[in-house]
């Protein structure tokens, strides 16, 4: 059956092309069309319902049966490339201490690894679930999900295995840091074998990508070396590749991520220029993740320098317990506006065709004939209301 939706006071396409886009400066690059409408219809190869057709409202084909939105705005649903939902227990506290002067290195990681290893299945389900509901309640429709919060054979498959119900964008992130039982010289050795070895062959068949938290500037995580050696055994099992990478100081991160082909390199806070040459050559996202410098008062990334050198950015959430407790992918837009330098047009083109490429999806991040029907609706008549009234729910993923 097929489903006309009219109404629609702005619709942002993501197609600067599209016949009848809106030529003004706020809403350069987003095709964005003014009394539109939609037909969605059949079903994708997952049985996800489909854009069949787009355009003006007064010229729209007749459907099975139609929505009128009453002058709401549309916006393709937010791609939220970087998120680690599966996880148990409060860090609360680790917040309070870093808003007081406390600097953050990685180590409270292991306290969310002890809570999360002492949850039931049926508890970290139900806490997924529950987080993945919040975003779509938030305009989000695509989700990637990481493990790393296990940190051994066991409790990392057993991760990945719980975020597969819900995405299947999930990412094996054993290298999230060196367990406080092994950073000694001979476990730490041991531990990296464990990644690369039996805990990569047991979670790769539940992943679709491999990450890795390279940061030399952190006694916790792993550096350049490292680093490699697990997205070359990550690659050798046949997954993508992924980077947390700059977050805490210059590092090889970006490098190594542009050298080996990486989709995306994470954080991205502290660049020289020749990270950001690497990367406007290449065809790596760098993925912003504006919400983490807010929790942990570190200096915002710097966009506008990305963009200018003519890099692919995305923003993400990066929603975990410790840097970033925030599943809003609006707020998110609302700090890249304030914060890192980008225009609105830019931030929203971030969180939605920027968070797709940082995935390597094709059938997401915009609006068009063909593509998934994963759509946001906005409770105001134009999308520009994301970052401006900052804080106020506007926007919900378009449930058909």
């Amino acid at each position: 059956m097929s489903m006309l939706i009219t109404g629609i006071g702005e619709l942002v396409t993501g197609d600067p092309a599209v016949d009848g886009a809106v030529e003004e400066p706020l809403h350069e690059g987003l095709g964005v069309l003014r009394d539109a409408a939609l037909v969605l219809g059949g079903g994708g190869e997952d049985s996800a319902p489909v854009v069949e057709w787009v355009g003006p409202a007064d010229r729209a084909p007749a459907a099975d049966w139609s929505i009128d939105l009453e002058g709401r705005a549309v916006v393709p649903g937010f791609v939220d490339s970087h998120s680690h939902l599966v996880f148990d227990g409060d860090r609360s506290a680790e917040f309070a201490a870093r808003m007081t002067g406390q600097a953050y290195d990685g180590g409270g990681i292991a306290v969310t690894v002890a809570a999360t290893r002492e949850a039931s299945d049926l508890r970290l389900r139900e806490l997924v679930q529950r987080r993945v509901g919040e975003m779509r309640a938030q305009g989000t429709t695509t989700v990637e999900i990481k493990s790393g919060y296990g940190l051994s054979v066991e409790e990392e498959a057993r991760a990945l295995r719980l975020a597969r119900e819900v995405t299947s964008e999930t990412t094996f992130l054993g290298a999230h840091v060196v367990p406080p039982d092994r950073r000694d010289e001979g476990g730490r050795a041991a531990y990296l074998d464990l990644v690369c070895g039996e805990m990569l062959a047991a979670c790769a068949p539940h992943a679709r990508w491999v990450d890795v938290f390279c940061e030399p500037a952190s006694p916790h995580a792993f550096d350049g070396e490292e680093s490699r050696r697990v997205l070359e055994a990550g690659r050798d099992a046949g997954l993508g590749l992924r980077v947390h990478g700059n977050q805490l100081g210059h590092g090889p991160g970006v490098q190594l991520a542009v050298e080996l082909g990486a989709a995306s390199v994470d954080h991205c806070t502290f660049l020289t220029d020749a990270d950001v040459e690497a990367l406007a050559g290449s065809g790596t996202v760098a993925t912003l993740l504006p919400g983490v410098e807010f929790s942990t008062r570190q200096p915002y990334p710097d966009a506008r320098q990305l963009l200018d050198a003519g890099v692919s950015v995305a923003i993400a959430t990066d929603c975990n317990p410790g840097t970033c407790y925030s599943s809003s992918m609006p707020l998110m837009i609302a700090l890249a506006v304030r914060e890192m330098g980008m225009t609105p047009a830019e931030a929203l083109r971030a969180a939605t065709a920027g968070g797709a490429r940082a995935l390597r999806r094709t059938d997401v991040g915009r609006v068009a004939v063909g593509l998934r029907a994963d759509l946001a609706v906005v409770d105001a008549p134009s999308w520009l209301h994301i970052p401006y009234r900052v804080g106020v729910p506007l926007v919900r993923a378009l449930e058909v």
